[in-house]
């Protein structure tokens, strides 16, 4: 009994903060973020968000934009993006972010179909959900 809670704890170590491969197509799309926990455990929610973040994968690799929603359903976009590569180190999964100005990453915590967490190398937790047009009825 003792062997199979320990293959269990190990089992739920193990996969915790790596993402699997089907998930990766999850990505794709776009989020809107919700709320960010802080490294203290404090949260910041968000109600509106004047902009949403569209993410575009191919494989490993793709960019990440800031598109603003419209009262039509569509969104506004600039020419403005960063790349992105999905890496994993030590049993987790990152998005690696470049711009001409910078590199950062972000570990992916969950994903899928409705909702993305990451944290940044600051332990801020960015809590999205999928995104859905707005529409005026």
């Amino acid at each position: 009994m003792k062997k199979f809670v320990l293959l269990l704890v190990f089992m739920a170590a193990v996969s915790c903060g790596k993402v699997s491969e089907d998930n990766l197509k999850y990505l794709n799309g776009y989020w809107e973020i919700q709320e960010v926990v802080m490294p203290d455990g404090s949260q910041k929610d968000y109600k509106v968000n004047p902009t949403i973040d569209y993410f575009e994968l191919k494989g490993k690799e793709g960019f990440r934009k800031k598109v603003m929603p419209q009262f039509d359903g569509k969104y506004l976009a600039n020419d403005v993006s960063e790349k992105i590569n999905i890496t994993e180190k030590d049993g987790k999964t990152f998005i690696k972010y470049s711009t001409e100005f910078a590199k950062w990453n972000e570990e992916i915590i969950s994903l899928d179909d409705k909702e993305l967490v990451v944290k940044n190398n600051h332990d801020m937790e960015y809590h999205y959900k999928r995104a859905e047009p707005f529409t005026v009825k």
